[in-house]
Parts: structure tokens; sequence; C-alpha cells
């Protein structure tokens, strides 16, 4: 159990989990820029002791690696996960009483404890004095990457009750006033925003309390995809095998073991631009308002230690956040959703873009042909579950047609619904909907479209293992084999829509002539570069399923509506070319790049890494 993000640290380098930088380093590019390139190498956490214009030192990296994460809560994880189990079975602790009384007591000593006090509250700082960590060249501003940001339900104030969550913290830039004024970044469905629009009911501004640091357990309570109502803190006392300190001032609640805290207001309706941002989905998110804190005070403990992490095109750290989120949870969705065998949400494709899920059809023995149909039940259970009502694409497949079926073995799954999918009868659109906040593949923030694509029955073809000889129309060029069944062709650039559609027609025409094309190719991607599109499976993943939206980019071969049902008798086409409303990607810089570079080198504290 740790007390402390210095005590973690210091376990870490105990452990050789943890190599220090000894140069100074400048928290605008580099220390990103740095990180970056550690995580790519698979390398250790980091502690900078210098950084640039800051008396305090910086961490990242620290749950770069899922071996790295369970090392941290080694002592806590198998618990948890008992006690998340037991939750689906409850009876499972009456059966076994003496086997499960430890269990039992270590849920009892998760509760927070109040204190008088806490070594947070050692010294007064200001916002400007905090590293101001930039991490992409478009960013605009310095933004906190690891915030812990707590806030109380007014109905029903105190810790056991109150939300700790990871939202997006921009300390400068923008229209900000320094040092009184930062933005935060959430969708209103968030526990943030419930507890928002309540204080707003009361005519009350919201408080708001920002952790940084503290012991690991916080920083994963804060991810972690908890019910509503159910108090994160309690969850980190659980993991980190330690109730998690608080105390109260100013009449604000404060984590009295974090490395820095900063507390403020916001005020209904003072909102203000933030961003841009460079995100997880591999692109900016770009400049909209969000709401506005008052900063009231900012703390932090003698010697404190920020934390930070850098997201960007997947996988990043926040892969192995995932990948612990899914080892402490298991197959608690499932237990949600009847019928529902597994899902997987696809990191490569930035999470939400892109579900893989496994169903039963079970309940459909009277069908004279096996099709779809409880399938499309789970698929709307699915897509209006939590985090999951997200998703852009859902490809679900039925479990009686191969048992064997991963979801986490993509190239296998998409061969096996390739195979059987009926694009005459097995396409599903939701149009004007909401999409993820961070994607802008649609047309407007948080508006876009999903796709269900479902398949179920025998296998109807086989798929092409090499490039049939197409016969595409004019300047389409150079198509590329991805995986059985799925080839890429290059494009011209996009403009707009209207002229999409005409370039579509004439491609959908050439190819319907083409017999090539419609026994063992059911899946086309319409792209700006078929090389890099093909290059690796992680390419595929992330061009197709965030450079589209289903409603305006899936095209078809021989298309037809019928009865609002719209279909193909000949391959599916997803445009999945640079639009220009899309938000540019990210790219590194090269001078900083060469700048960083002697870390590396002979005799640099990194030296062999990377």
């Amino acid at each position: 159990m740790y007390r402390s993000l210095r005590a973690c640290i210091d376990d870490l380098e105990k452990h050789g989990h943890l190599v220090r930088v000894r140069e100074e380093i400048d928290p605008y590019l580099e220390m990103a820029a740095v990180h970056l390139r550690v995580h790519e190498a698979g390398g250790p956490a980091l502690l900078f002791e210098r950084v640039k214009g800051c008396e305090f030192q910086a961490a990242s990296n620290l749950f770069g690696t899922i071996g790295r994460s369970r090392f941290l809560f080694r002592d806590s994880l198998e618990n948890v996960q008992r006690l998340i189990r037991a939750k689906n079975d409850p009876m499972q602790l009456l059966r076994h009483p003496f086997r499960n009384a430890g269990l039992l007591l270590s849920a009892l000593k998760a509760f927070p404890k109040r204190t008088g006090g806490g070594p947070v509250l050692y010294r007064e700082t200001s916002i400007s004095k905090l590293p101001q960590l930039h991490c992409w060249p478009m960013d605009g501003g310095a933004f906190v990457t690891l915030p812990l940001v707590y806030t109380e339900d007014a109905d029903r104030p105190g810790v056991m009750h109150s939300n700790l969550g990871m939202y997006r913290i921009q300390l400068s830039g923008n229209q900000y006033a320094p040092d009184k004024e930062i933005g935060l970044h959430y969708q209103l469905h968030r526990g943030i925003g419930v507890h928002q629009s309540k204080a707003q009911a009361k005519g009350e501004n919201l408080r708001v309390s920002i952790f940084v640091g503290g012991p690991p357990a916080l920083t994963m309570g804060a991810v972690m995809p908890l019910p509503e109502g159910l108090s994160e803190l309690t969850f980190a006392g659980l993991l980190g095998n330690r109730r998690v300190r608080y105390t109260k001032r100013d009449g604000y609640t404060i984590a009295g073991e974090a490395d820095f805290v900063i507390t403020g207001e916001v005020v209904t309706g003072e909102n203000k631009p933030e961003g841009p941002f460079g995100d997880h989905l591999g692109y900016y998110s770009l400049k909209h308002d969000f709401p506005v804190l008052r900063v009231h005070k900012v703390w932090h403990r003698q010697n404190a230690i920020w934390p930070f992490t850098v997201v960007g095109r997947p996988p990043q750290e926040d892969t192995a956040f995932g990948q612990l989120v899914h080892e402490l949870t298991g197959d608690a969705l499932p237990e949600e959703l009847p019928g529902l065998k597994a899902v997987h949400a696809v990191d490569a494709a930035g999470v939400h873009p892109l579900l893989l899920a496994i169903g039963s059809e079970r309940y459909t023995p009277y069908l004279n042909e096996r099709r779809p149909a409880e399938l499309l039940t789970l698929a709307n259970h699915i897509l209006g579950f939590g985090q999951l009502s997200l998703a852009k694409y859902l490809w679900i497949a039925a479990q009686e047609d191969n048992r064997a079926l991963d979801v986490k073995d993509i190239p296998a799954f998409f061969r096996h619904v390739l195979e059987r999918a009926d694009w005459t009868r097995d396409l599903h659109f939701h149009t004007r909907t909401s999409i993820d906040t961070l994607d802008y593949s649609g047309e407007g923030l948080n508006s876009g479209s999903k796709v269900v694509i479902a398949a179920a029955g025998e296998k109807k073809r086989e798929l092409c293992t090499a490039v049939p000889s197409l016969r595409p129309a004019e300047n389409f060029k150079d198509p590329k084999l991805v995986l059985p069944g799925i080839v890429a062709i290059s494009g011209p650039r996009f403009s707009d829509y209207p002229t999409a559609a005409v370039q579509l027609r004439a491609l959908t025409e050439a190819l319907a002539s083409d017999p090539a094309v419609t026994e063992t190719l059911p899946l086309i991607v319409l792209c700006d570069d078929s090389d890099f599109l093909s290059a690796n499976l992680r390419n595929f993943l992330w061009v197709t399923f965030t450079r589209s939206n289903p409603s305006h980019d899936i095209y078809g071969v021989r298309d037809f509506t019928e009865h609002k049902h719209w279909g193909c008798r000949g391959p599916l086409i997803i445009d999945a070319r640079s639009k220009p409303h899309h938000a540019p990607p990210l790219e590194k810089d090269p001078e900083v790049e060469r700048r960083i570079d002697r870390l590396f080198a002979k005799g640099g504290s990194l030296e062999g890494i990377g």
C-alpha cells in the first residue's frame, strides 16, 4: 500500500521500473516527446528531476505497461477481482463465509476516512507555478493530463455520493485570466455533468476540487467505469488497500495525500473556448466552448511530484489503463446484458469508433434460414449502455457459428463476419445521433451516425487472399490487400460530399460490371494512401474507423433502398479519405525530436532506451 506518489516512485525505482532524467527538460513539448519515445520503446517509468522554469519534479509512464500497472497493485489486485466477481454472484460469499472473511474485511476498510488536515496543505502556490505541460505543437495551452476531478451531488452532499473523474483541464492560453481561471472539458452525461445540472437547478455554483498525484489507486479510481452513485474514493481505498484520507478546507473536499489540489467554482452559464488538444484518437480535438473554473486556491505537499501522461494515436499509456480496468472488471458486461458473450472496444481504432461483439442467437429456432435476429436486440442494448453508447461501428457475430471466435483476434473476427455478411439485410444504420465529442468524422460536435453490422448463419463466400484484377474508375488506383476479403484503394482528394457522391457512383458502376469483385471481395476501403492503410493492422483500423461517418461515407456496389432499408448486392465501400471538416492528425515536431536525442545518446540519462 502506498501513502504517497513519492513512495510509489521509490518502490518502482527499487525494483528497476523507473529511471531518473537528470537533464533539465522543457515542459513545452520536450517532456511529452521524451515520454512518447520511451513509451513506444516499452521503457520504464520516468522521474524528471529538473523541469525548466518550475520548482517541482514530474513523473510519467507510471502505468505505461500492463505489467507495471499490475505491479503497482500487486497486494490488492486479486482481492478486488474477487469482490467484483462476488458482486455478480453474491451467494458465493454466503456459501463460503470463512474463506471470504478477509475479503469482507478489506471491503469494510475501503471507506474514506476524514482527517483534520493532510500533507497536500503544506503550502499554497499558483497555477502559473505548476509544470506547464504542453504536449503537441498545436495545443492551445498547458494541460493537466492526469487530473482527478472531484465533485459532490448537491442533493446528497458528502464523499459517499461524490464523483471522481478524469476530465481534461487547461491551465493556460485562450481567454483564461492567468492564475484566476482554468478550463474544464467534459460531457454533460458524465458524473460531473450530472452534479453541475443539480447545482444549477438549486441556483448554486458547482464546487470543484482537482487533485493531481497522490497514491496511484486514486488515479485508477478516477478512470474506473463505476455505476453512478458509487464512490470512486471507496474503490480507490479498496484497490490501494488503505482508506483514502480526506479533509475539508474552505468548504472544499480535499484528498489529503494528493501532491497538488486546485479548488474553485464552476459558474453556471460561464463558458470559454477550450483547446485545441492532441487527443487519444490521434487527432486534435478542436477549440470549443466549455465550462470555466474560477480558481479559489492551489496547494501542494512538500517535495510534490507532478504526474502526467501523453495521449495520441493509440496505443499509448491509456491503453494499459484500459487493460487493467478490463482485468479488474472481467466479464461484468455480459452479466449486465444476458445473451452477450463478449465485447471489445478496439484500442487501435480509438476505442469508441469500433466495437466487436459476440452474442447468442439461441432464441431463433423457428427461422427457416439462420439470420441475425437476437443479435439486433443485443446491438441496441450495447449502443444504449454507458460509454459503449459512443460507438460508431458495431460488428456483432453469433456465437453458435463458431464457439472459438474471439473478439480480441481482430483479423479472424473480420474474416468470420465477412464470410457470412449479407449486405442486402445485415446493415442497420442510426442516423443523426450522438457520437464521441472527440470524433470529428461527423459534421458537428457530438453529431454523427452509427452502423450495426450483424452476421449469423452459414458461410456465404470464400474471401480473396490476393487483390483481384480490379478495373476501378478513373482516378482510383493502387488496390492493396489489407486482410482476406478487404482491399484498400487510393482515391482522389476529397473536396465535398456532392463531389464524393459523383466519384463513388462512377466507382461503383465500374466495379458492378467487374466479375472479379462480386464473389470474393465484400469490403473495399477508399483512402488517401492505400500503401499506408494496408501496411499493418493498426493503420487499417485507425484510418478506416476514425475517418468515416457511416451515414455519409458508406457506399455499395449495386446499392438499393427498400422500405427505408439501405443495402447493396456487391461489395461495401467505406470512404475513409480525410475530409475538410476532420481535425488534423497529430504530428511530432522534428526540431523537438532532435533536441531530446541528447538524453538517449551515450552518457544521457536514457541511454539504451528507444
